[in-house]
């Protein structure tokens, strides 16, 4: 996928769960901002069902990840169902 269109798709899913997938990796959380090099998801979804990472060890917008390195992201809710 072009870069300025996973921009645009991370920006329309902002406050969304998403599936994001990065080298191979899925995971599952909040897109909590984005910008033209990263975006940053708040995991969801920990053991036993339980969330985790509300600004506890992954500062206060979850966890960065490079826009060139994401290979696909989706809303979470389809795979949910």
């Amino acid at each position: 996928m072009a870069y300025d269109a996973m921009y645009r798709r991370c920006c329309r899913y902002r406050g969304s769960i998403v599936r994001l997938n990065c080298r191979g990796r899925v995971h599952v959380g909040r897109v909590t901002r984005v910008t033209r090099s990263h975006v940053w998801i708040r995991p969801v979804g920990g053991p036993r069902g339980l969330g985790y990472g509300f600004g506890f060890g992954f500062g206060g917008f979850g966890i960065p990840f490079a826009l060139g390195a994401i290979t696909g992201i989706a809303l979470a809710s389809v795979f949910f169902w």
